[in-house]
């Protein structure tokens, strides 16, 4: 008599599906990166703000506080928030990856950190009053145009951060969510373009982009969207 002895059968298809909870927790994780970069960045910034001598949110923007005595905590704060962005830029790849969004939005997230580690490398100029002693009037320099150039092009790359997330807002249902994130690139950029009239308004505009940032990548990582939602056709992942 001979026995047969029959290894139990695996289905290929259920190791990956089992290893999906434990990846779905790692992209969260990293996506937690861009949810508190902004609001670290503006809390470090108005802490700064209010004890540094001389400055005036009225007339300074929040980059020159990189300048004079103490401005090492504002080159770490630059540093620290381009680091946390791009970090969260790896977690909305993971997460949006072969859906709407999944290409430009990681990339643009992640062109918007960059842009932090550019500002921390070349400061602002000093001026209106700050630091103590500095002159009124700014005089521009390289270093200052540099740093001009780095926040153009970081903004510009978060407000289309914003029409490209959309796109999975409303994929998962959050169409109030979506049509908001369309509307912000228009207060972002209004902000700055007041800027020539009033910094205050600059610094508004530049932290509600901070904040709708942190508040849209936090409503994606909240929330499992169903298989239904999601496009395998490669034109509508980008």
């Amino acid at each position: 008599m001979t026995h047969t002895l029959n290894a139990p059968r695996t289905n290929p298809a259920s190791a990956p599906a089992a290893a999906l909870p434990a990846a779905r927790s790692g992209a969260r994780g990293l996506m937690g990166g861009a949810v508190v970069a902004g609001p670290v960045f503006l809390l470090a910034g108005v802490v700064q703000g209010l004890s540094r001598d001389g400055f005036d949110f009225t007339r300074n923007a929040i980059s020159q506080l990189a300048l004079g005595d103490g401005g090492w905590i504002q080159t770490v704060n630059f540093l620290l928030t381009g680091a946390l962005l791009t970090v969260g830029a790896v977690g909305l790849r993971r997460e949006l990856r072969g859906g709407p969004g999944g290409t430009w939005g990681p990339a643009l997230v992640g062109v918007f950190g960059v842009s932090f580690w550019a500002a921390a490398a070349l400061p602002a100029d000093a001026g209106a009053g700050f630091p103590v002693g500095a002159p009124d009037t700014t005089v521009m320099s390289g270093h200052g145009a540099g740093h001009m150039l780095a926040g153009m092009v970081g903004y510009v790359a978060l407000c289309a951060v914003f029409v490209v997330l959309a796109r999975p807002l409303a994929a998962r249902g959050h169409r109030a969510w979506a049509v908001a994130s369309r509307i912000a690139p228009a207060v972002v950029l209004a902000g700055f373009m007041a800027s020539a009239a009033s910094v205050l308004a600059f610094t508004a505009g530049a932290g509600l982009g901070l904040v709708w940032l942190a508040a849209v990548t936090a409503r994606l990582t909240g929330d499992r969207p169903d298989r239904s939602h999601r496009s395998d056709r490669p034109g509508l992942a980008a």
